[in-house]
């Protein structure tokens, strides 16, 4: 029997790339060192990632009818995603991310929606055939918010297992996070969702602020800490921290995306959360040694060279034999 596919409902972007020494404060100009485009979107990045690990996906999302959207439809089918249900808005412009990355492996970015914000319920409710037969659906904030709360509500009712990466960050209602199976918020967005003054939750208050999620409905909490590592959480008592892996990192960009779909992977293939979210954080750290988003999504061969000497992941399961 064919797996049941990952369904990733999302943005799709192109990103434009200027590498600096550090990024500007408010109102301060710096010159870059270099320029480059990329194909991005938290959507589109979530789809790659999975693709490339060798799982089958489909992208629900929106384009514009410009020369960006003719050239990121088929950047997303030459890396394996289904694009049936992607759609193109007429005399719309496709998304854009201006993404500054400095010499630390930090970035800022801007988003401009376009066509993504065009993506409604309608779309979902023309889609939930699609949605109806997966195995799991991820989700971001990339498109409108009206948007996720549908699909959340879709989700239940097909009784399909939805992961939210909450991102870009803000307040989410708990008549929305009870429907969440998986949420997946980096160090600031949880401090966000649950309402705490600015700055990044550190591993030390990972706990409390997973219990304060869990407490509101969700079932699994995985907060993402970067370099620091990552905490996971479940409503049945769990509660670890994953430590993070060591590399020489060149681009942050899209490692949350990679984080996402590589534990998206590992749990369709089986894998329990804790053990997913170890092999969730190997794709990570892989992505983080190229430039870019989708370019830097690893193939499922690099990750099982990575993760072949972790006697805790079963690289057979993730990876059987074709």
């Amino acid at each position: 029997m064919a797996p049941k596919p990952i369904v990733v409902v999302g943005s799709i972007n192109l990103d434009l790339v200027c590498s600096v020494e550090r990024i500007p404060a408010t109102g301060e100009t710096v010159f870059g060192d270099n320029f480059q485009t990329f194909h991005g979107g938290k959507g589109a990045n979530q789809a790659v990632a999975a693709a490339r690990l060798g799982y089958p996906v489909s992208l629900v999302g929106r384009v514009g009818d410009d020369a960006f959207g003719t050239r990121l439809r088929k950047s997303l089918q030459a890396a394996g995603v289904n694009t049936r249900r992607v759609t193109t808005t007429r005399s719309g412009s496709s998304g854009v991310a201006l993404i500054c990355a400095d010499s630390h492996y930090q970035n800022s970015i801007v988003v401009v929606p376009g066509a993504n914000g065009k993506l409604g319920p309608a779309d979902l409710d023309k889609a939930a055939p699609v949605l109806r037969a997966a195995g799991i659906i991820l989700a971001q904030l990339e498109i409108p918010f009206e948007t996720v709360e549908h699909l959340a509500v879709l989700a239940r009712r097909f009784s399909v297992p939805l992961m939210l990466d909450p991102a870009p960050g803000r307040a989410l209602p708990e008549l929305l996070l009870r429907k969440v199976d998986f949420l997946t918020p980096n160090e600031t967005e949880s401090g966000t969702i649950c309402g705490l003054a600015a700055g990044k939750v550190n591993p030390s208050a990972a706990p409390k602020i997973s219990r304060e999620l869990l407490r509101r409905g969700v079932r699994h909490v995985l907060i993402k800490m970067g370099d620091r590592g990552a905490y996971v959480a479940t409503a049945q008592g769990i509660g670890v921290m994953i430590p993070p892996f060591k590399v020489e990192a060149v681009d942050s960009t899209g490692a949350g995306d990679a984080f996402n779909g590589g534990l998206a992977v590992a749990l369709m293939r089986g894998l329990d959360f804790v053990s997913a979210a170890r092999f969730a954080s190997a794709v990570a750290a892989r992505s983080v040694m190229r430039m870019g988003a989708q370019p830097s999504m690893p193939a499922a061969r690099e990750v099982r060279k990575f993760v072949s000497s972790l006697s805790s992941l079963n690289v057979d399961q993730l990876f059987p034999k074709s």
